[in-house]
């Protein structure tokens, strides 16, 4: 009896010094070598005498305050409103609408990779794009309005993308935090007392929802501060946004500028850590006037109509998000297509006809890089919860913090310093480092994605298959996997999912020698050819389409022949 839970402890043990050693200390070392650049040591170059002359090289950057301005202007109002309109509409739909049924009609936005929506957004946006298109006959526009609904100044654009993406996220975060309140018997006991449903709502279930999605809203802040590629083809131009600015001082001949770029980055951390510590105050001063609120009472239905606008904003949101999908497709099959045409005149397979341009080599890297990261993360997620299973050990606190690090840290702060890293130790950067740069984020959506139902399936099969003679690895193959097929391969279609978006872990690790649908996607947005753009977009978007429905429709034909387990055999 006690050979299991002592294998149980050697095998966390492993799998913890797998993570660390593999997927966190290459971040602590890539923010040690970003942050000597910072200081003016890269012997690399040359630079072997620590100064402050990077910093001041960056402060001279025309155009540094307003990149700053807007980033946080962007990161902080696409997390802020996102937030909103996600409870909003939760408030308003909750108990009307399964956890199940929304994760089904959330599933293409995130799915979707960030890069393949803003091309697609991009289309639907721009002045001669598909709205301005709907609006040309009603309005008498006979030429494109002269408007800068993409790249704008502001980045309202970027805004907009990146609350296409958070807003479905933010969405299933909340119904699963919703699973662990007796929401039902709270809004009816609040209904009963006079409290309409958003006054219910934000009494009531927000604080105990609040604790629950305080880690997912951080790294939705945490990459809405420090995004590149929606960025890029969404954000201003000139001056972009700070993370914008330092991939481009990176990628630039002058190596000179990497000293500055790696500032930038240590900037671009601090701003990161500061938006955290504003979320924190903001959340300790909502505590206090909240707790003044609830102290003078006050019934009614006066946030019904907030509740309503949310609802009514969240459905436009994912309308526009369902239109910037369609247009990758149409714009891959369109031939002559006038303004202002709602839909294009003639249609064309040529832009799909040629693989042999790049997008054929694409589509195999990616899928080659998404297979591989998402099977190594996948095996050492599994191995992570059945250590602890052996093991009888509950996950320990620090253990969620661990898995959510590559997540809060922003890309640009590290990934660089992992490329000095790699180079220093003789490796070649190319596939397999590529693999271990996408595995630093694929590991951490996987883990989460798996934990929960692992921790919640019926143990009383395990506990049968021991009591029959079967050993832990026979109980893990032949009991816990079959019964968990379905979480496991969600699991992956989220971790191939996750790979195919990585666009700064590839241009870092990759050395430009690994091309894939998302570089090649983000490097031709700017491009004339409209076509071209919405073949490889399509394709990025169609590959985690494609491992969602493998999800879905493998369980299913594996077990449409068995009865329902969940119970019954002890019944």
């Amino acid at each position: 009896m006690t050979s299991g839970p002592a294998s149980g402890r050697r095998l966390r043990s492993v799998v913890l010094t797998v993570v660390v050693l593999g997927l966190l200390t290459p971040i602590a070392a890539g923010l040690w070598q970003t942050g000597r650049a910072a200081f003016g040591i890269l012997p690399a170059i040359g630079a072997i005498d620590a100064s402050l002359s990077p910093w001041g090289g960056l402060l001279a950057l025309p155009g540094l305050s307003t990149a700053i301005r807007l980033s946080l202007f962007t990161g902080l109002a696409a997390t802020g409103l996102s937030l909103v309109l996600a409870v909003g509409f939760c408030a308003a739909v909750h108990g009307r609408m399964s956890r199940q049924v929304g994760a089904r009609m959330l599933t293409p936005f995130l799915a979707a990779p960030h890069a393949a929506i803003a091309i697609g957004l991009a289309f639907v946006l721009a002045p001669s794009g598909w709205i301005a298109r709907m609006l040309a006959m009603p309005l008498g526009w006979d030429r494109p309005p002269d408007l800068s609904s993409v790249n704008d100044p502001w980045g309202i654009a970027l805004v907009v993308g990146l609350m296409v993406k958070e807003v479905p996220f933010l969405l299933l975060v909340i119904l699963a935090a919703l699973t662990q309140i007796p929401v039902r018997a709270q809004m009816a006991a609040g209904r009963a007392l006079g409290y309409g449903r958003g006054l219910v709502w934000v009494k009531i279930v927000m604080p105990q929802v609040w604790p629950l999605i305080r880690l997912p809203v951080l790294v939705v802040l945490a990459y809405s501060l420090s995004v590149v590629d929606m960025a890029l083809i969404l954000g201003p131009s000139n001056p972009p946004t700070l993370a914008v600015l330092l991939t481009r001082l990176y990628s630039d001949p002058d190596i000179g500028l990497i000293l500055p770029a790696s500032a930038g980055a240590i900037l671009q951390l601090v701003l990161v850590v500061q938006a955290f510590g504003l979320l924190w105050l903001a959340e300790r001063l909502v505590a206090r006037l909240g707790l003044v609120w609830l102290r003078r009472g006050g019934r009614g239905t006066s946030t019904e109509p907030l509740l309503h606008l949310a609802t009514g904003a969240t459905l436009a949101l994912l309308a526009v998000g369902a239109l910037a999908m369609l247009s990758l497709a149409v714009w891959s099959l369109a031939w002559r297509w006038t303004w202002p045409a709602p839909l294009p005149e003639s249609w064309s397979l040529k832009a799909w006809a040629t693989p042999s341009s790049g997008w054929a080599r694409a589509l195999a890297n990616t899928a080659a890089l998404a297979i591989t990261s998402t099977a190594l993360c996948l095996v050492l997620a599994i191995a992570w919860l059945e250590g602890e299973d052996r093991a009888h050990m509950p996950r320990a606190r620090w253990a969620k913090g661990l898995i959510y690090l590559p997540l809060l840290i922003p890309q640009i702060s590290f990934l660089f310093g992992m490329n000095v890293l790699v180079l220093r130790s003789g490796l070649q950067l190319g596939f397999w480092t590529v693999v271990w740069a996408q595995s630093l984020f694929v590991f951490p959506y996987v883990m989460i994605a798996l934990s929960d139902p692992w921790r919640a399936r019926d143990t009383r099969l395990d506990r049968t298959a021991a009591a029959l003679g079967a050993g832990p690895w026979r109980r893990l193959i032949r009991v816990k996997l079959p019964v968990l097929l379905a979480p496991v391969c969600t699991a992956a279609a989220i971790g191939v999912a996750v790979s195919v978006a990585q666009y700064l872990p590839t241009l870092f690790l990759g050395a430009g020698r690994i091309v894939t649908l998302t570089t090649e996607a983000v490097t031709l947005s700017s491009s004339s050819d409209r076509r071209v753009v919405g073949v490889y977009g399509s394709l990025q978007a169609a590959l985690p389409f494609l491992a969602y429905a493998l999800a879905f429709f493998i369980p299913a034909a594996l077990h449409r022949n068995r009865r329902d387990l969940r119970g019954e055999a002890f019944t």
